[in-house]
């Protein structure tokens, strides 16, 4: 009796049928078919024929050597390489065989790169933020006339004026033309976030105990405050009540008539 016809006698022994057989070993009816007919073609070559082999035999719970020595005796030994009788034996994968990435490895590679990309945000956020702290300019000593300009009686009785850089910012701060913020960090450090009106970030950063920042723009600023309680803040020269409490948020703006 040849192996197709011992296959096809223990799967009708079994109470099976070539499409619950085929089912429980991945192959398709017609191959089974095939294989009962001891016709071996459609397998792909000799080592995909004992792979079949092998599983129909585990399906019906039969012994697969017994099997496989049939095979051997009916198609004839012949000369196999090793990588054939590693792969027969489930010892290595099959060199075509393509490794699949688990959605879990996609998960946490997706996680690391969000991850770093958010970093790197924040890195050139603070970066361009503290470039774009503006500062008041210190003040210039008035010049002494020189020996050979010696001041005449009029020029003696009325001073020249000597107003500083500083004081013609702040002058211009309460004409109406522009908006200047001094926030200190008198009793905690806050974060501190500053735009001007156009939306475009000033400063993003932690304001340190006993630190301040200054911020001046034409329009209006607007501030978030991380930690309200422990901040003052003065505005065009004009110290402002406090913010909010400690550990409170808030959100204010500040314009031009402030």
């Amino acid at each position: 009796m040849s192996l197709g016809s011992l296959i096809e006698k223990a799967r009708k022994d079994a109470g099976i049928s070539i499409a619950e057989l085929a089912t429980s070993t991945n192959l398709r009816s017609s191959m089974i078919q095939e294989i009962e007919k001891n016709n071996f073609s459609l397998c792909g070559g000799d080592t995909y024929a004992r792979g079949h082999v092998r599983n129909i035999a585990k399906s019906l719970d039969i012994d697969p050597k017994e099997f496989l020595r049939i095979f051997n005796e009916e198609q004839g030994s012949q000369s196999r390489t090793m990588q054939e009788l590693l792969l027969e034996n489930n010892v290595m994968r099959r060199p075509d065989a393509k490794r699949k990435i688990s959605w879990r490895t996609l998960v946490l590679i997706s996680i690391i790169s969000l991850g770093i990309a958010a970093a790197a945000q924040i890195v050139i956020s603070n970066h361009s933020s503290s470039s774009s702290v503006l500062t008041l300019a210190t003040p210039t000593p008035a010049q002494s006339p020189t020996p050979a300009q010696s001041p005449t009686p009029a020029q003696s009785a009325s001073p020249a004026p000597t107003q500083s850089a500083a004081a013609s910012a702040l002058s211009s701060f309460s004409s109406g033309t522009g908006v200047e913020v001094v926030l200190t960090a008198t009793r905690a450090k806050s974060w501190l976030l500053v735009s001007d009106a156009s939306g475009r970030t000033l400063f993003s950063a932690e304001v340190p105990l006993g630190a301040s920042r200054s911020f001046s723009t034409d329009l209006r600023l607007d501030l978030r405050v991380g930690n309200a309680g422990g901040v003052d803040v003065q505005v065009n020269g004009k110290k402002r009540v406090i913010l909010g409490a400690n550990g409170e948020v808030v959100s204010v703006s500040y314009g031009v008539n402030s």
